[in-house]
């Protein structure tokens, strides 16, 4: 049985060599958690000095590794959270897909522990649930959507669902690796190992399961409900940007984009070339350079 070692803070060289990003040493960051209601915890990584006032928050399936290049990009402090069900953090009662009662969590952290007012980033089911944070808290300087409206549909998103509901474990690594590699052939290989192995877990017996799968026990999986959150958006009072992959696996379309428009004055949309779904793996020194022009 092989085993694979595994330290979440000994693969940054790995991102600025494959971005072409400065690399001294070591960057300031460690793993942070937060109590919740239900006895809960919310990890996260912190990255420079603490409090902050910018939040990134992953996709769902996703962990807080996935903006590792962005914060290396953007090297100054900031906050990446994993979502309850997620990454380090406990399960919620309700589904981790659950994006009301996980952009509760969002808000109760950042009311209680962050510098403010916020600039909140959300990717796809973490947009979502940061949709609804932005409307529970009133310490929000601005949201920023990556790829994600509540016009979200299964069709739209069947390409990540597809490969979110295969199989919970695997024999062994490569076998993880090579259906990772299928989904995503844009990206290097390297890049696919780094994020499996931040977004895995071997067990005692070798075989390999992802992190979220480990509570789908918690609570049923369901959907996010999105229909009553473009209300949500329209009541919103501050400055809300929408980051469009206009590549394959974006699942933002010219509808979407015109209902965003229409209910808020307060939207800029930016197109990102060459990106998909998942913007901060495909261009996140383009990601990074969005998000130090608006914060």
């Amino acid at each position: 049985m092989e085993r694979i070692a595994y330290d979440e803070f000994s693969m940054f060289h790995e991102n600025a060599e494959e971005w072409g990003l400065a690399y001294a040493g070591p960057p300031e960051v460690e793993r942070v958690a937060f109590a919740m209601a239900q006895g809960r915890k919310i990890s996260a990584l912190a990255w420079g000095q603490q409090p902050t006032d910018l939040v990134l928050v992953h996709g769902g399936a996703q962990n807080a590794h996935t903006y590792d290049t962005v914060a290396l990009a953007l090297d100054r402090p900031l906050l990446a959270i994993d979502l309850p069900g997620h990454g380090h953090s406990d399960a919620s009662p309700s589904a981790s897909t659950n994006a009301f009662a996980n952009g509760q969590d969002l808000a109760d952290i950042i009311d209680a522990h962050c510098k403010l007012p916020v600039t909140l980033v959300g990717m796809s089911l973490g947009g979502l649930s940061s949709i609804v944070a932005a409307s529970r808290s009133e310490h929000l300087a601005q949201l920023v959507l990556i790829d994600i409206t509540p016009g979200v549909t299964a069709k739209k998103a069947s390409a990540i669902t597809a490969f979110v509901n295969g199989p919970p474990g695997f024999a062994d690594f490569h076998e993880l690796l090579a259906r990772t590699i299928e989904y995503n052939p844009g990206r290097s290989e390297a890049s696919l190992r780094r994020g499996v192995l931040h977004n895995a877990i071997q067990r005692e017996d070798g075989t390999w399961s992802w992190r979220w799968a480990l509570h789908r026990h918690e609570a049923s999986e369901v959907p996010p409900e999105t229909s009553s959150m473009w209300e949500l958006l329209e009541h919103l009072e501050i400055p809300i940007t929408l980051l469009r992959g206009m590549g394959t696996g974006s699942v933002v379309d010219d509808a979407d984009v015109a209902k965003l428009r229409s209910i808020s004055d307060a939207v800029t949309v930016i197109e990102v070339e060459a990106a998909g779904h998942s913007i901060q793996g495909d261009q996140p020194l383009i990601l990074a350079d969005i998000i130090r022009s608006l914060s």
